[in-house]
């Protein structure tokens, strides 16, 4: 079999690549591993799918160059695909923070996705794996579970590691390394910590307990959103978001009461209820079972009117600079990015087009860019294969 675009991956990268190239009139076949297509753009969103944010810049992703994503982000916009989604009449609704959610199911999306690659002519195979690739004269040869497909340009959509429990693995890397290109080390991305030892000893049985707004900080990095404590550890937006950029060893802080200047609240509380516990007047601003474990694990709970200021404001610090000693990542399992992937010195940040190899890309989760949690992956699935589907 001939076509002009094989793309490897039918989720959200490869899908709009071979809408864009379909559009151009290229011969596009996507085939897929999975039993079927955009697995992950189904789950995600709790089921209805954060496909965009309002607020997209490069600043909201990490790569070892942080440039990369700058061109194809400019030239693929929240609002293009905004306007498709609008064209689809598919209702959305802005949830927090610029992100976008369907207002039903994330199946929406999938299917609009599925109209456009067949209004454009492209073919999509589920249940079709790839086995081997090859370099041809005329571009590649690639056998596949239907048998060898011939083509002139080779698309790399398979993404990362991260949730195997859905069919991700590393193909992508290998194939980007049989043809020359580095792969820089990976790993799990907005993803929960878990803690060990005396540390998880001390926090376990307030699994379930959640926070409405704190803010996690590593290094000079800091995310105001929700927590959870979880059996093995920390949980959240705010505990996902500081994974990508935690690492083991880092200084890990959280600061519970940001909205407030804890010590000048502990101080005015002595004046107002002098008789009231510490762990009393911290139950009325943090969850009750969280300020009595704070208060038997590093402070003392007496009557406030037996604290000087000074105490006072060294525990608001402490508040304000919660140390968390993680011992690592749930892992892949549960993460929603793989943090990594291929170098994108090997790559053009116009098309996606590999420097080694004429008519390779490699777009998506695959390539060393991950962005923040709330829609920024998906912007940078559609930006990258846009800007490949547009060339290939």
């Amino acid at each position: 079999m001939k076509t002009d675009v094989l793309i490897i991956g039918a989720g959200a990268a490869g899908l709009m690549c071979a809408i864009a190239a379909g559009q151009r009139g290229r011969h596009v076949l996507v085939v897929d591993h999975a039993n079927k297509v955009g697995k992950k753009i189904l789950m995600s969103g709790g089921g209805r799918c954060n496909f965009t944010n309002l607020g997209v810049t490069p600043a909201q992703y990490l790569s070892a160059n942080p440039h990369f994503a700058t061109s194809a982000l400019a030239r693929y916009t929240p609002w293009d695909f905004i306007a498709l989604v609008e064209k689809h009449r598919i209702a959305y609704h802005e949830k927090e923070l610029g992100q976008l959610f369907c207002d039903d199911s994330s199946k929406l999306i999938v299917r609009m996705l599925l109209d456009e690659c067949a209004a454009a002519g492209v073919s999509v195979e589920a249940n079709c794996g790839v086995q081997r690739v090859r370099k041809t004269p005329e571009g590649f040869s690639v056998h596949t579970a239907r048998g060898e497909v011939h083509a002139a340009s080779l698309v790399v959509a398979s993404g990362g590691l991260s949730i195997p429990s859905m069919g991700a693995s590393g193909f992508g890397y290998e194939l980007a390394r049989q043809f020359g290109h580095a792969v820089l080390p990976t790993r799990a991305g907005l993803v929960p910590l878990t803690l060990s030892g005396k540390h998880q000893e001390h926090y376990r049985d307030l699994a379930g307990v959640a926070l409405p707004l704190v803010e996690t900080r590593v290094g000079k990095r800091g995310f105001r959103a929700g927590l959870l404590f979880t059996h093995r550890g920390l949980s959240g937006p705010a505990i996902l978001q500081i994974s990508s950029y935690w690492q083991p060893g880092a200084d890990l802080r959280i600061d519970l009461l940001p909205d407030q200047d804890a010590g000048d609240w502990l101080i005015g509380q002595r004046h107002a209820r002098p008789l009231a516990e510490l762990k009393t007047v911290l139950g009325d601003a943090l969850p009750k079972r969280l300020a009595q474990r704070l208060c038997e694990q590093w402070l003392d709970s007496r009557p406030m009117r037996q604290y000087r200021e000074a105490e006072l404001s060294q525990i608001g610090a402490q508040l304000k600079s919660w140390p968390v000693t993680a011992s690592g990542t749930e892992g892949y399992r549960t993460a929603e990015v793989t943090l990594g992937g291929v170098d994108t010195d090997g790559l053009s940040s116009t098309t996606m087009q590999s420097k080694l190899v004429r008519g390779l890309y490699f777009i998506g989760e695959v390539v060393d860019v991950t962005g923040w949690l709330g829609g920024y992956n998906f912007q940078w699935a559609w930006a990258s294969g846009r800007a490949a589907g547009e060339v290939a």
